[in-house]
This record gives structure tokens, sequence and C-alpha cells, in this order.
């Protein structure tokens, strides 16, 4: 126990000093952000200057509401002509849908094919290629064992077994 608890006195008194500590923090990130967003707005969009009379006020909203217009007008044709390959797209992927739909993909059944078949139907009919395995293979003879004598005895064994049985059950 060489660890003592915290007394609740200093343990309020510790969550206090960090809360006016993290309080004084976000007001200085306050502030900060204001100045920041005064900069960046000075860097990028300069002040106006209007004009000092009425009529040449006039002439300058006169303008500024003919670019609006423009830019207004822009946006129209261009959202005017997004809606319409919109359209198209839908329109084309129903038409890839139905085309799919219409042409299914047939059953292939097995074919047997000799080689000489698979290879004039890959190759054409003008290219004759004979292809006989059989005759690359060697001939092996196969040697008589002479264990075919045993297995003539092992028949002949269980054919006495059964006439003794016979002979046994005759007798009984």
């Amino acid at each position: 126990m060489s660890e003592k608890k915290m007394t609740s006195s200093r343990r309020y008194n510790l969550k206090s000093l960090l809360l006016s500590i993290a309080a004084g923090l976000l007001e200085a990130e306050a502030k900060q952000l204001v100045v920041d967003k005064e900069t960046y707005m000075n860097e990028h969009a300069p002040s106006l200057d209007l004009p000092g009379s009425t009529q040449e006020l006039q002439e300058f909203l006169k303008k500024l509401h003919q670019s609006i217009d423009k830019v207004d007008e822009e946006r129209y044709d261009l959202e005017a002509k997004v809606l319409k390959t919109n359209k198209e797209i839908d329109d084309l992927k129903i038409k890839v849908q139905d085309l799919k739909g219409k042409f299914k993909k047939p059953v292939l059944r097995k074919v047997r094919m000799s080689a000489d078949q698979m290879l004039q139907a890959l190759l054409g009919s003008k290219h004759k290629v004979s292809l006989d395995l059989r005759a690359n293979l060697k001939q092996v003879k196969k040697e008589v064992k002479e264990e075919t004598a045993d297995v003539g005895d092992w028949r002949k064994n269980i054919e006495d077994r059964t006439d003794r049985k016979k002979m046994f059950e005759t007798e009984a």
C-alpha cells in the first residue's frame, strides 16, 4: 500500500484546475480562429471599392446583376445537359438489362471426339495432322507369373472342402 488514496477535496481541486486550463485553451483557440479567418478573407477576397455616388453605385449593381444572370443561365444549361445525359445513361442501362435477358447461354453438351477430330476442328480442314498416340506406345509383353499355379491350387482346395462337407452331411 505504498500509494495512498487521494482525498476528495484534493481530487476536486485538481479537476477544477484542469477545467480552468482547458477553458483558457478553448478561448485562445476561438480567438485564433477569428484572426485566421480575417487574414484568409483579406488574402483571398479583397475589400470592395464601392463608388461614392448613387449613379455609379446603380451602374455597378446593374453590371453585377448582368454577370449573375449569365452565370445562372450557364448553370441552368449545364444542369439540363447533366439531366439529359443521366436519362440517357439510365435508358442504356435498361437496354443492357433487356439484352442480357434475351440472350441466354445455351446448355453445352458433352461431345466425344477423338484427338484427331479435335485438332481438325481447331486447326481447320486444311491442316492434316494425325495424332495416333497408340502407335507411339511400346508393346509390352505380359510375363507369365508362377503365382497362377497357386491360384489353381487355391480353387482346388475350396472344391475339396466342399466335397468333404458333403461327405459329413450325408453321413449324419
